[in-house]
């Protein structure tokens, strides 16, 4: 494995919009990866990320998606779907693109050069991920992708629990997709 693809867990990045929503969380991560694009904006890194879901991802959602709607909650569609901004700009313009406009499963809920939180709510649990892409001095810059969730009641909680090991999984996978190796396939 390359630097490129390295992922670690990280601490969310004080001072960001997605730290700002942390007090109550029942659940939180953080994911780090080194920025090989540092001039791309958080929008794009994220539609980057998102058009290179695995398949095996893709297939997981689509279950997730028939399952939930058994039990009242909301099937969502994919990561990667393009959905074209308010504007009327190509789905794949992320300077298009402003707060309320849906982006895969999520809508924006706060966009900057380095931040983008998109979330989804229900009346089981509210989700919110963010991109942050993080430079702290005398370090390479990284890209942060961080998970936060409140959770409303009982069925939220076993939707959480059977759901966090995949998301542990499907977070870093897409990251290190982020930046492949050059010799390496996309799987």
């Amino acid at each position: 494995m390359t630097p490129a693809s390295t992922v670690r867990e990280t601490q969310v990045p004080a001072g960001t919009a997605i730290h700002a929503t942390l007090p109550g969380a029942d659940f939180f991560d953080a994911y780090e990866v080194p920025d090989c694009h540092p001039s791309r904006t958080a929008l794009q890194t994220w539609l980057d990320v998102a058009a290179r879901t695995p398949r095996w991802t893709q297939q997981l959602m689509a279950l997730r998606n028939r399952l939930v709607q058994l039990v009242g909650l909301k099937a969502l569609g994919q990561l990667h779907d393009q959905h074209a901004p308010a504007s009327g700009a190509p789905a794949h313009d992320a300077r298009s693109y402003r707060v309320g406009d849906r982006v895969g499963i999520f809508r924006i809920r706060h966009l900057s050069d380095t931040e983008v939180v998109m979330g989804e709510d229900d009346k089981h649990l509210d989700v919110q991920v963010s991109l942050t892409k993080h430079a702290v001095a005398g370090r390479p810059a990284t890209v942060v992708v961080t998970t936060v969730v409140h959770i409303h009641n009982l069925l939220g909680r076993v939707y959480m629990a059977v759901v966090t090991p995949f998301h542990r999984r499907i977070v870093p996978t897409m990251l290190r997709r982020l930046n492949p190796p050059a010799h390496r396939g996309q799987r």
